[in-house]
């Protein structure tokens, strides 16, 4: 998996079209002519980093939310494999400035987010349960789709053999406000743990998703 983000840097656009091929992208047009801004909910699962390649198929301008890395150089070189596509990247505390002034000039557009690690503990943080432990979850993508009223869908990736993925779609509300709090990201985490359960040897364990757990 390390490898082939590093591959990202040289691979051509022909050759991640075969190598990660989108399986339904009727579902993702459909959405872009409702004039709506899209929130795609996707994890650290398989080879994530080609998902940026979606940006290849999309009418929308598409952003990335981005969290900034400690290590200077692989920061520099995250922000080079993610911004190869044509995506944009958008740091976390940018990402509200960003939205609001995209809605307010009437741009629609597509913004990822890769929403399974795990967030800095806070009075309001919110605490849910992800394979089995309680710990503290991260809702932004929820908050800001209700904010903004954006569709919102689930990107599932799936290894078919090495070096070689599939993607699927998967709606999970065209009326996010209608979805009482929390909900939402209970849908994202639940799909989450339906793949690292089916094969948990593609998921990135490195981040340390349950370090914060019984401190609740």
């Amino acid at each position: 998996m390390f490898l082939e983000m590093i591959k990202t840097m040289s691979i051509s656009k022909k050759e991640i079209e075969r190598r990660f091929v989108f399986k339904n992208l009727e579902v993702y047009k459909e959405l872009e002519k409702q004039d709506k801004s899209i929130a795609l909910l996707c994890a650290h699962y398989a080879s994530y980093e080609w998902v940026i390649s979606m940006n290849r198929y999309s009418d929308f301008e598409s952003y990335a939310i981005y969290k900034k890395i400690n290590n200077k150089y692989f920061d520099r070189l995250v922000q080079k494999i993610r911004g190869r596509f044509k995506a944009k990247l958008i740091h976390v505390k940018q990402t509200v400035e960003v939205i609001t002034t995209n809605e307010q000039n009437g741009k629609r557009a597509l913004y990822g987010f890769a929403s399974d690690q795990s967030p800095q503990l806070k009075k309001l943080t919110h605490w849910d349960y992800f394979m089995g432990i309680d710990i503290p979850v991260y809702t932004g993508a929820e908050y800001l789709s209700k904010k903004f009223d954006m569709n919102v869908v689930y990107l599932k990736v799936e290894k078919v053999k090495r070096g070689f993925y599939e993607a699927s779609l998967e709606v999970l509300s065209e009326n996010v406000r209608e979805i009482p709090n929390y909900q939402l990201t209970r849908m994202f985490l639940d799909r989450v743990e339906q793949q690292i359960l089916k094969a948990p040897e593609f998921y990135l364990w490195t981040h340390r998703r349950w370090k914060h757990e019984g401190k609740k």
